[in-house]
């Protein structure tokens, strides 16, 4: 097998490439796997579209269903995609405000990572005649990230896309 990553750059990956993995239906961080970003100099954005997320309503239990988009510019280490799969996985059975999802998975991600900024977009289907897309976003501490972040959250969804498929 030809790669480009030494074994001890991907000895925290042991989900990916797995057949027996199991899928928890609760809420469970832990299952969360890092790998070393090779480029820590570069700026760049990282973009997950998430269109199978479900969780269920904290006082009816009834399921939601989302959209879940998480946009990150990492620092020194990054989010494997597999585990990052059956983390979205796990609120299946978790009863949560969409508001408090967006948030849990962002400072999740930020506890795992330490990402330069992160943004988590929820886009909600209707449950009773109304859809919740909840933002939240978060800029590293005294870096431009900082600032960005909050001119991000300040401008955004100021020019909302039309809604015509849920």
């Amino acid at each position: 097998m030809s790669t480009t990553r030494k074994p001890e750059e991907r000895e925290n990956v042991t989900l990916l490439g797995q057949a027996g993995v199991k899928y928890k239906s609760d809420y469970a961080p832990e299952v969360l796997e890092t790998f070393v970003n090779k480029h820590p100099g570069n700026d760049y954005f990282v973009k997950f579209n998430c269109p199978e997320f479900t969780s269920l309503c904290p006082i009816t239990g009834q399921p939601d269903f989302a959209t879940i988009y998480i946009s990150y510019v990492p620092g020194e280490l990054m989010v494997e995609s597999k585990s990052l799969k059956l983390y979205l996985f796990s609120f299946r059975n978790h009863g949560d405000f969409h508001e408090d999802c967006v948030n849990i998975i962002m400072k999740d991600l930020i506890k795992l990572m330490d990402p330069k900024y992160i943004e988590v977009w929820g886009k909600f289907t209707p449950r009773g005649g109304i859809s919740i897309d909840p933002y939240c976003n978060y800029g590293k501490k005294g870096t431009k990230w900082e600032e960005v972040a909050f001119d991000r959250l300040t401008h955004h969804d100021m020019y909302p896309e039309k809604v015509d498929n849920r």
